[in-house]
């Protein structure tokens, strides 16, 4: 007898609609089967068929369709009924985004492959983890399999085996009625319209709109934290609609422009309410006022955000660091942000942006929500998600791990196979790299489970983690892949020898065996102990006598290069674009472990040192001094070619130290002086940061003297010139031959 899933599909919707929760209903079997069910369970459901997504490689209904690649289009956005075709393909990214966008009373549809066989199928995101030299075979099915257990034991989902043509789970929970709650109280003193706090569903809205409110003032920052679903898109609506009631020109701006369909609609809403004439539409409000709130993309100039009255960034986390940064610009500004949830998840915002936020001239007033608004509190797909994506996940508590020092600790392998009995030991791992890293996400939990080129290794301090690393094996690659690489081909997985080989033309960097660390994150209540220091250690140990070398890439910053010098790196490139989500220029750097590890070093530093002068005046004319500075003092020692000038040369860098020469009249020399000063022993020379930073800014980067004098606070371009020249005085003394040294002599007599 056929299963009647179409009955149990109006339960569900009828159960979640009752309660303001979603369910989760899965039909398991062959897709065309799945897509059957499917289509009789929508011409049944009372759905707008506009309300309707599919999330799937082809368009077979008669709804929105989009490819996994494109579910960033639904952050922000809300539907009824989401189904998810998992036959050919499962995104963990792709599902983070898809689940929060499904509205209280909705559905969320999943067709996959019968779940007792489907960890064991492979499919193409599984093919985009077999990274050279390993093959598909590879790639095991932990993550698929601890998804299935998932869907098997939570509450809330729906089980429909259409192999069997059985329900293996109803999904019906038969919640107790609902209590009624009471509308949240508007505030007693407010500078918005009573209607704008009349619209609020919760205290948490009002709080949010409360704290909007302070962006009448000048150099403010405004930042609404929460997890999906809190209303914090609908509290900036109706505060962007009050400001524009109140002739404000409120400019917001998001990853794409139907992200902010929420923030507009409570925008709108209010605004028709206050004022009959108003001209509103999905992307553009005009006020009798003249005030208006319209989009505009995060990408646009910059001063289209300095000219606006107010800014308002909706889906903030999911915007890169560098964009975030460049919209510090407007004097009057406030970012709304996931914290949980797949924007939440790559932390870009919380771990990097919110630093330079801080720094800003901006007075920030933080305010989170935590009220459910767009499904009841305790939502079992919410609860779901959260777990098995790790959406929610965290290091352990900061008593835990308090006494952490290297004495204490114990290095611990963490192997996929582990990590799936341990539910504790896997969610304090993966919730410290969250935490620490803004680029962890749910891919990167797949990766973890079944990549075949990755190992995870942690310091455990009495059985909690306080310190783990995220390892990718590189390199061993044939002849033949390191010919496609040479000839512009790309292979997955191999970073440094992908930019070795392809950007720095050496077909044969990618034939040593490395091992690069993707990720380190040590505890916070236990940071500046050694603990990142040890367990970089015992990754060395470990690997070393099967590796030639160990390397790492990150976004450069003064701090983050001493600490990897420190541990034995060194730098070997810098990238010429900086990276979208951190906002900084990737520094490479390598550990060799064997000969060949250490000849692969050794020239790629060599030729690191030799270009690193002419790349400082193109492509990083815009490198802060600071990381230049360590940038070349994290070379190796005496990496590069030796200091050759000629007589000539010397008597243009000495006359311009101790004489009437000039620096610009032959700036080439000066720099190769500038650059081996950096690489050598900098005990060796006695110069301030200042007069350092002088030699960047000038000499590499060939800043005009007057930018140079405003930057470092001299008085005139004269009292800056005459500095340069008194900062090449000692390079001199320490480098010059007998030219340079008859040179300063000449001029010391006088």
């Amino acid at each position: 007898m056929d299963v009647d899933a179409v009955g149990l599909a109006e339960s569900l919707r009828g159960e979640a609609e009752r309660t303001n929760e979603r369910r989760l209903l899965v039909l398991a079997g062959a897709r065309k089967r799945g897509y059957d069910t499917l289509e009789s369970i929508l011409d049944t459901l009372s759905v707008p068929i506009t309300e309707t997504t599919l999330v799937g490689p082809d368009d077979r209904l008669r709804c929105e369709q989009l490819p996994q690649s494109n579910a960033g289009e639904l952050l922000g956005t809300t539907r009824d009924v989401i189904a998810v075709d998992a036959h050919d393909d499962l995104r963990p990214n792709a599902l983070g985004k898809v689940v929060g966008a499904v509205d209280g009373g909705g559905l969320l549809v999943l067709l996959t492959p019968p779940l007792a066989s489907w960890p064991d199928r492979r499919d193409e995101f599984d093919a985009s983890l077999a990274v050279p030299p390993f093959d598909i075979d590879d790639v095991t099915g932990r993550f698929k399999r601890r998804l299935v257990e998932m869907l098997r034991v939570h509450r809330g989902i729906a089980i429909v085996n259409l192999e069997t043509d059985s329900v293996d789970a109803d999904g019906l929970t038969d919640p107790a009625p609902q209590v009624p709650t009471e509308p949240p109280t508007p505030l007693a003193d407010h500078r918005f319209p009573t209607a704008t706090y009349e619209a609020c569903l919760t205290a948490d809205q009002v709080d949010a709109v409360a704290a909007l409110e302070s962006l009448a003032e000048a150099e403010r920052a405004v930042v609404l934290e929460a997890d999906r679903g809190r209303g914090k898109s609908s509290a900036a609506g109706l505060a962007a609609g009050a400001y524009a009631v109140a002739g404000e020109d409120v400019l917001v701006t998001a990853p794409a422009a139907r992200n902010t369909a929420e923030l507009f609609d409570r925008a709108g809403d209010l605004v028709e309410h206050l004022e009959s004439d108003a001209v509103v539409d999905s992307r553009q409000i005009e006020t009798a006022a003249g005030g208006s709130v319209r989009f505009c993309d995060p990408d646009a100039v910059t001063d289209a955000f300095a000219s606006a009255d107010i800014v308002i960034v909706d889906e903030a986390a999911a915007l890169p660091v560098a964009t975030l940064e460049s919209l510090l610009v407007a004097d009057r500004i406030a970012f709304a942000t996931t914290i949980h949830g797949y924007e939440g998840a790559g932390r870009g915002f919380s771990v990097r942006f919110r630093e330079r936020l801080a720094e800003s001239d901006h007075d920030v007033i933080d305010c989170q929500l935590a009220e459910p608004i767009r499904y009841a509190a305790g939502d079992p797909v919410e609860v779901w998600a959260f777990r098995a994506l790790l959406l929610d996940a965290r290091p352990p508590v900061e008593p835990l791990v308090a006494d952490a020092v290297p004495e204490t600790v114990e290095y611990r392998q963490l192997e996929p196979a582990d990590l799936l009995e341990d539910e504790s030991l896997l969610r304090e791992a993966f919730g410290l790299l969250v935490l620490a890293h803004y680029r962890t996400e749910p891919d990167d939990l797949a990766r973890l489970f079944d990549a075949p080129n990755l190992e995870a290794r942690a310091l455990v301090h009495d059985g909690h983690v306080v310190s783990v690393a995220l390892l990718a094996r590189e390199g061993n690659l044939s002849p033949d892949t390191r010919a496609m690489m040479y000839e512009g081909g790309r292979v997955r997985g191999n970073m440094l020898p992908d930019v070795l080989t392809s950007q720095l033309r050496d077909e044969a960097a990618a034939e040593p065996a490395g091992l690069r660390v993707v990720r380190i994150a040590t505890h916070h209540a236990a940071r500046s102990r050694g603990l990142g220091s040890r367990l970089l250690e015992c990754v060395r140990e470990e690997f070393e006598p099967a590796v030639d070398w160990l390397g790492t890439g990150f976004g450069a910053t003064p701090g983050l290069l001493a600490f990897w010098r420190e541990n034995g790196y060194r730098a070997i490139h810098v990238s010429t674009t900086r990276n979208d989500a951190s906002g900084e220029y990737s520094a490479l750097m390598l550990a060799p472990t064997s000969n060949d590890g250490q000849a692969l070093h050794d020239r790629h530093a060599d030729w690191f040192v030799r270009r690193f002068a002419a790349l400082c005046s193109d492509a990083l004319d815009d490198l802060e001094p600071d990381v230049a500075r360590a940038l070349l003092r994290s070379v190796a020692d005496g990496a590069g070619p030796s200091l050759s000038l000629t007589d000539h040369e010397w008597r243009v860098v000495a006359g311009a130290a101790y004489g009437p020469g000039l620096f610009d009249i032959d700036p080439g020399p000066f720099r190769d002086l500038v650059v081996r000063y950096f690489v050598d022993d900098p005990a060796a020379v006695d110069l301030s940061d200042r007069e350092e930073r002088l030699f960047v800014l000038r000499v590499l980067q060939s800043r005009d003297w007057e930018v140079v004098a405003d930057r470092l606070g001299y008085h005139s371009t004269g009292q800056c010139m005459r500095a340069l020249g008194d900062a090449v005085c000692p390079l001199v003394d320490q480098y010059g031959g007998d030219t340079a040294l008859a040179v300063r002599d000449r001029f010391a007599e006088r």
